[in-house]
């Protein structure tokens, strides 16, 4: 399976929960998450979107520390099962 299926999967998976999934390109800050998720109620998460059994490079484990140093979580997804629990745990907290 492909990372773009994955990602396709999760955009799907947030929009049936009343959600947006945008993309999120940084240009000028290489590393970032992948997508935002936006759900009701106020709940957000960032989610690095992966092939199944990748791992995030370098970079991007360095922004996701920076990140979760500012109190934000980062998810990484590289399986269609793990969605629903990312998601869920985002509409928790």
């Amino acid at each position: 399976m492909r990372e773009k299926s994955i990602e396709q999967k999760l955009v799907g998976e947030v929009k049936k929960r009343g959600g947006i999934c945008p993309k999120w390109v940084c240009p000028s800050f290489d590393g970032m998450p992948d997508r935002l998720v936006f759900l009701p109620g106020r709940h957000f998460g960032m989610v690095e979107v992966k092939s199944p059994g990748e791992k995030p490079r370098p970079l991007q484990v360095s922004r996701h520390r920076l990140l979760q140093r500012l109190g934000f979580k980062v998810y990484v997804l590289d399986a269609l099962e793990d969605i629903g629990g990312i998601l869920d745990e985002i509409q928790t907290t």
